[in-house]
């Protein structure tokens, strides 16, 4: 996949969602009101591993995966870390993210919707990763493979 591709272009995110197995979701929430609960269910609903990552909810279980403080506390491997945070947690992501970029097998930064910091982004791809911003993998992934369709 071509790390610098426009992440606008349908081809890039459908590579990235069929690439993906698993995905570090930060932000999290247990709150059935919250956008990250919904986009965390269907994707679990579609075949997606999704690990919660979230300090208030760590060591508790959210939808049968157990939820973590932080992305180096993950002891599994995960493709994708998907960012539903404030955008000025962003800068902090990245930073815990890249030295996990070897160990955890990360190949992809996806931030949702309202996400955007082309600073991080940079930094990120530099380091190797394939970016998007401003995207909800639910929607895109609805979009592009149909609401019912498993990966």
């Amino acid at each position: 996949m071509n790390k610098q591709a426009d992440d606008t272009d349908d081809a890039f995110i459908r590579d990235i969602l069929r690439d993906t197995s698993t995905i570090a979701m930060i932000g999290a929430s247990a709150k059935p009101g919250r956008a990250s609960n919904s986009v965390m269910r269907y994707l679990q609903d579609v075949g997606y591993r999704v690990i919660p990552v979230n300090p208030g909810l760590a060591g508790q279980e959210l939808f049968g995966e157990r939820a973590y403080d932080s992305l180096r506390e993950i002891p599994e491997r995960f493709e994708l870390v998907d960012v539903f945070r404030r955008v000025d947690a962003v800068p902090g992501i990245v930073d815990e993210l890249l030295p996990l970029i070897g160990p955890k097998g990360v190949r992809y930064l996806w931030m949702q919707l309202d996400i955007v910091d082309d600073i991080a982004a940079e930094r990120a791809r530099e380091a190797g990763l394939a970016v998007a911003m401003d995207r909800c993998l639910k929607i895109e992934h609805v979009r592009l493979f149909g609401q019912a369709a498993a990966k």
